[in-house]
């Protein structure tokens, strides 16, 4: 089968939720960028001000301070007053951001994101140390090492969670709706992601899971499919892609994984102040499943790349998807290298699915929710933290906010929401599963993989209609035009 074309991104698009503040994601950097020239006038009166509080500080602060520290502090607080997303970034740490696009780098394997003095994490990677000590999506991190991080810039809370592999670090964490903190300590790895891992949930029916995007993932997508086509005797019946708790990662990875299921159509498409910052992306086939029915899991920390992913298939009618309303992280960031050797991450532009619609701070709404039946769960599941919830985050206007859930199926008192980050259980046979190419999905455990799969199955599956549960057979989607 040939490998499909499509245009690159140009070099500098990122699409982690927190690129360069992260302890385990992927990013693409930028060889050259040319800022847009501003047109507004130089504003003398502020300039002024600002000479002013320089001077102030250089000849009254309590203790002397040195011009760069107090330069860094300036350009620091301009750039992270725009949104959460948009960052100064320092010689040591832009050359830091460029190691984490080969899948192989040292840390913890943790999405985090700053807001007022703590750390909240977007999401655990799969097999990485956070995800084996059960970190979880919405924990707040409050002391590393038994230091308060109150008060302690983002970029520092992270060096202090980096270290030599081998070496150890204690998390003290806050989990909403418990009462008690939480303490972890976490071995610190160097982190081989193997991004994409696949198998057959019964005859003819496959799973393909992936926890982030690399620069590899469509490629290994596709020979996922093709390895799971093998096993079912060259006729898949249907495709379940799990990319629950998947924080993003590289642009054209995205593309080329929704590509991967298409054979035509708008994937994603961005709008920025500038021409450049306006770009379409689309398939060209083939659609490696040959129409084969989807169905996609996510929940609230699928996020960037994930959500064009998502947001391509829905549009597309190409799959249902089936889960909880993703993270909303719909911007995108451009490097610009500085001569410092530095560089300025800048949001230039947001995103928008095949529709119209804007993910930014928004996310993708299910065509199925998967609801936790008892209020105490639900309430877990509303404190899961959303890029609508970030400080100075950029809102969208958009015409399709009024989108719900099409069926809403509530978990069982006694069910769980299990995914494959879990490790309770995790055994060193598990573990070396996760280190390879495929992987057992537990569908006694995961409920929403359960069901996902009797749906694809035409089997009925309990749906909630005012207020009572009724078995129904949920139609699968007939891709329009592909």
């Amino acid at each position: 089968m040939s490998v499909p074309r499509f245009p690159k991104p140009r070099s500098g698009i990122l699409l982690g939720v927190s690129v360069g503040l992260v302890l385990g994601v992927s990013a693409s950097v930028a060889v050259t960028v040319h800022a847009a020239k501003d047109q507004d006038s130089i504003p003398l009166e502020q300039i002024r001000t600002f000479s002013q509080v320089f001077g102030i500080v250089k000849s009254h602060y309590v203790d002397p301070t040195s011009d760069k520290k107090l330069m860094n502090g300036a350009i620091n607080g301009m750039v992270s007053a725009l949104d959460p997303h948009s960052a100064y970034l320092t010689p040591k740490e832009f050359k830091e951001m460029q190691v984490f696009t080969d899948g192989k780098f040292g840390g913890l394997g943790i999405e985090v994101t700053g807001e007022r003095g703590v750390l909240k994490v977007i999401s655990a990677i799969d097999g990485t140390p956070a995800a084996k000590a059960g970190i979880e999506s919405g924990d707040i991190i409050v002391k590393i090492n038994h230091k308060a991080l109150q008060g302690i810039p983002l970029q520092k809370t992270v060096d202090m969670m980096r270290g030599k592999p081998g070496t150890q670090v204690t998390l003290t964490i806050l989990r909403p709706h418990q009462a008690q903190p939480l303490t972890l300590t976490l071995t610190r790895a160097i982190i081989k992601v193997r991004s994409v891992r696949s198998a057959m949930l019964a005859p003819g029916y496959g799973y393909i899971r992936i926890s982030q995007f690399q620069e590899n993932t469509g490629s290994a997508t596709r020979k996922a499919v093709e390895q799971l086509e093998q096993e079912a005797d060259g006729h898949l019946k249907g495709l379940i892609l799990d990319l629950r708790n998947n924080p993003g990662g590289v642009l054209g990875a995205g593309v080329e994984t929704a590509d991967t299921f298409l054979n035509k159509g708008l994937i994603v498409y961005t709008k920025g102040r500038t021409d450049d910052s306006d770009m379409r992306f689309s398939a060209h086939g083939p659609d490696y499943l040959h129409g084969a029915p989807m169905i996609v899991l996510v929940n609230g920390g699928s996020a960037s790349a994930a959500e064009i992913v998502t947001g391509a298939l829905k549009d597309d009618h190409r799959a249902l998807i089936m889960g909880q309303r993703t993270f909303g992280k719909g911007s995108v960031q451009t490097v610009i290298p500085l001569s410092n050797g530095g560089a300025l991450k800048l949001t230039t532009a947001l995103y928008y699915t095949p529709a119209g619609c804007s993910i930014q701070s928004e996310g993708i709404v299910p065509n199925i929710e998967v609801q936790p039946s008892n209020a105490r769960l639900r309430a877990l599941d509303a404190d899961l933290l959303k890029e609508s919830e970030l400080h100075g985050v950029l809102k969208a206007p958009d015409e399709c906010r009024k989108a719900t859930p099409r069926y809403t199926i509530a978990l069982p008192a006694s069910a769980t929401v299990a995914t494959p980050t879990d490790a309770s259980e995790s055994t060193a046979a598990d573990e070396a599963i996760a280190a390879s190419s495929t992987l057992k999905p537990n569908l006694v455990k995961d409920y929403p993989l359960r069901e996902a799969l009797a749906i694809l199955q035409n089997q009925a599956v309990p749906v909630q209609e005012k207020g009572h549960s009724v078995p129904m057979v949920i139609p699968l989607p007939k891709a329009l035009g592909q």
